[in-house]
């Protein structure tokens, strides 16, 4: 494991939803970037706490102290600052900034994702979700916005339904059309996978 502030501490997750986030524009928006405010704030899963941070508010810097540990290690408990940037907003006001506290790194974040340490994705090396979805299932996932929007059943292999109450039907004709094209090349991309004739299916 990397020491504090390395930037290098991985947990062997490569995508963002593996970690805690951290959002300043959420700490922001609840009201608890206020210069000496102390308060604690909690990740949970199905209810139940998982994990938890103490954060200490100061004039240009938030202060995280916790408690984490790597694999099994001794637990460490960690206290740094990590230092806020404000920007104007273009309809008045200001936006606050994460800099990211990874040794070299001070980018202007407005997420950072806890590891051991709090960094920015850049730091975790992290990709989002999205990035490491294969073609044909972004694909099935457009369909699937498609199909809610329609009102008709999830899943791109249930079936078509009708086009919805008060729908024109060239609205319904042109989202029919894009669903079909990208179920077409969704089944594609799946058989090419798998290995699959697509003209097995009729389709092609």
């Amino acid at each position: 494991m990397g020491g504090w502030g390395s930037g290098a501490w991985q947990s062997g997750k490569s995508t963002t939803s593996a970690y805690r986030v951290l959002d300043v524009r959420r700490l922001a928006r609840d009201g608890l970037l206020v210069p000496g405010k102390w308060f604690g704030w909690n990740w949970s899963r199905e209810g139940e706490t998982i994990a938890s941070i103490q954060i200490r508010v100061g004039e240009d810097r938030v202060t995280l102290n916790y408690r984490a540990r790597n694999h099994g290690e001794d637990w460490q408990q960690f206290d740094y600052p990590v230092y806020l940037d404000w920007t104007g907003c273009r309809l008045g006001g200001r936006r606050a900034w994460f800099r990211c506290p990874a040794r070299g790194c001070g980018r202007r974040a407005a997420v950072l994702y806890g590891g051991a340490i709090f960094a920015c994705r850049h730091c975790h090396r992290l990709a989002y979700d999205s990035q490491r979805e294969r073609r044909d299932d972004r694909l099935t996932r457009r369909a699937d916005r498609i199909r809610q929007r329609l009102g008709w059943e999830p899943g791109i292999l249930n079936g078509d339904g009708g086009k919805p109450k008060g729908m024109h039907w060239r609205t319904f004709e042109r989202l029919q059309d894009k669903h079909d094209a990208y179920v077409q090349a969704s089944l594609a991309g799946m058989m090419m996978r798998f290995g699959i004739a697509a003209r097995e299916f009729g389709i092609g």
